[in-house]
């Protein structure tokens, strides 16, 4: 594919609801999401063709495009952070921002806003209109402060130390199923410790800002 036909073939998603897109791929629609939180990205992978599934690449590798959904509510206000992927805790002595996972993913986003309201039956709700967005050179130096600070302090081994409102845009919070999961860390003496996976989520202010920029009269024209 080209990065014309994605977004034809995203486009064309706008104002179906997810029960057609399920039903066009014979997939079966949950009653709702509190057990199945990434249904809906893995309906839009599957209507859109993505190919990297649950590797650390880009969801089109072949195209360098990373896919985020964007739950709204009625006012086109995002409800959620958006997850961007998962933080190493160890052997990071030489990872940098140009090589880090957080920038491969965010070097070409297809933003597909969709309809996030509880109100609206799971099966009902609709997919928005599709974007594209690379980050701009302020963006991308804002996501490296925030990314460094908190990789500076994973190195410290103060991993449990970091809280959600650290980091401008980019927050680093606890990403697991549930309290059991554990992966080792590096501990305020160097040592191997165990401590509860991590991942990289952009705040809501960030991404109001640029369904605002994609949809300059209202953001909430991103729902159908």
């Amino acid at each position: 594919m080209t990065l014309a036909e994605l977004y034809a073939r995203a486009n064309a998603l706008a104002g179906q609801r997810f029960a057609d897109i399920a039903a066009a791929h014979q997939l079966k629609v949950p009653a709702d999401l509190r057990r199945n939180k990434g249904w809906v990205g893995q309906l839009l992978e599957t209507a859109l063709g993505a190919s990297a599934g649950s590797a650390q690449l880009q969801d089109f590798p072949q195209l360098g495009v990373e896919l985020k959904t964007i739950p709204l509510d009625q006012r086109g206000e995002p409800l959620e952070t958006t997850f961007v992927c998962t933080a190493p805790l160890t052997d990071i002595a030489q990872l940098s921002w140009e090589h880090s996972n957080v920038r491969n993913k965010l070097q070409c986003v297809l933003w597909v806003p969709i309809d996030g309201r509880r109100s609206v039956p799971l099966a009902e709700r609709t997919v928005g209109s599709a974007f594209f967005w690379q980050p701009s050179a302020a963006e991308e130096a804002q996501l490296q402060a925030d990314w460094q600070e908190h990789m500076d302090r994973i190195a410290l081994g103060q991993v449990e130390q970091i809280q959600a409102q650290q980091g401008e845009v980019l927050q680093l919070r606890p990403k697991a199923a549930h309290g059991r999961v554990l992966t080792a860390a590096i501990g305020q003496h160097g040592q191997t410790i165990e401590t509860l996976p991590r991942g990289f989520y952009l705040r809501k202010e960030f991404t109001r800002a640029l369904l605002q920029r994609a949809f300059p009269l209202q953001a909430a024209n991103a729902v159908e």
